[in-house]
């Protein structure tokens, strides 16, 4: 049976779910480089929602892009044409995007291959790790066109890369590789060209074998945590675990060990 989020019909995304409970979102611009236009940003937060308001068994999200590029960013032919209330109203709705993806019930890996710019590289930085393949190329470019990065690109790329490293990128919007990025604590991964979707689904499946409320109360844990000094983030790590101790899925966790045999989660 096709799962309910497979059904949804978007004019700019493609949604697919190609195993269990993995999430595939592909922007569907392609001859457009797949750049962020008022539309796309509409039915993204459309399916940020949904998804925020019942994952329906999703457990991981991968996102990617259709066609040559991940994304150019943001349209800038459209963004020429709209008015300051217009663009405004745009941005703030990609702001609250990019917190639902950051705060959201599951994990998103961005599955990234030839453009990834711009706006386009800090959406996938709002993911929770990157996959790209060794045909993309990646900057934060803003700041050549009298702009700066307003997606959380100086924070997510500072948080990744260090200060230094994120000035140098951001101010320069200097253009860089895939094997740069991965050096450099950018990307988790590089694969060779046309897997990156492949390989993010597969560790999509890998993350999605695991508890889901562990996942969740681990990922929470490890993003909060890092925002503070290391006795609160503690804290946080031990307020996480003990929501985890009454479960069924703990207690089934630790009978499928002692008896030998797969685990079967329930996200209860």
């Amino acid at each position: 049976m096709t799962h309910p989020f497979a059904r949804l019909s978007y004019e700019t995304l493609k949604i697919e779910v190609p195993r269990p409970h993995v999430l595939v979102v592909r922007m569907n611009r392609p001859a457009a480089m797949n750049a962020m236009n008022t539309a796309m940003i509409e039915e993204s937060h459309d399916l940020h929602t949904r998804l925020e308001a019942d994952p329906q068994e999703i457990r991981c999200a991968v996102l990617t892009g259709e066609g040559a590029g991940f994304s150019a960013g943001g349209d800038l032919k459209e963004r020429a044409h709209l008015s300051e209330e217009a663009a405004t109203r745009q941005h703030e709705l990609a702001e609250r995007l990019a917190m639902m993806r950051i705060d959201g019930p599951v994990p998103w890996i961005a599955a990234v291959h030839g453009v990834c710019l711009a706006g386009g590289l800090e959406v996938a930085l709002t993911c929770d790790f990157i996959i790209a393949d060794d045909t993309t190329r990646m900057a934060l470019t803003e700041c050549s066109l009298g702009m700066m990065p307003g997606l959380m690109g100086t924070q997510t790329l500072a948080r990744a890369a260090g200060e230094r490293r994120a000035k140098q990128l951001i101010l320069s919007a200097r253009r860089f590789t895939a094997d740069e990025a991965a050096q450099w604590g950018i990307v988790n991964e590089v694969v060779p060209q046309g897997e990156a979707l492949h390989r993010a689904i597969e560790v999509a499946g890998a993350i999605a074998a695991c508890a889901p409320l562990s996942v969740r109360q681990a990922r929470k844990a490890i993003h909060f945590g890092l925002q503070t000094d290391l006795r609160t983030g503690y804290r946080l790590e031990l307020e996480a675990w003990y929501r985890l101790l009454g479960t069924q899925d703990r207690r089934e966790g630790i009978a499928a060990f002692v008896e030998k045999r797969p685990p079967v989660f329930k996200g209860r």
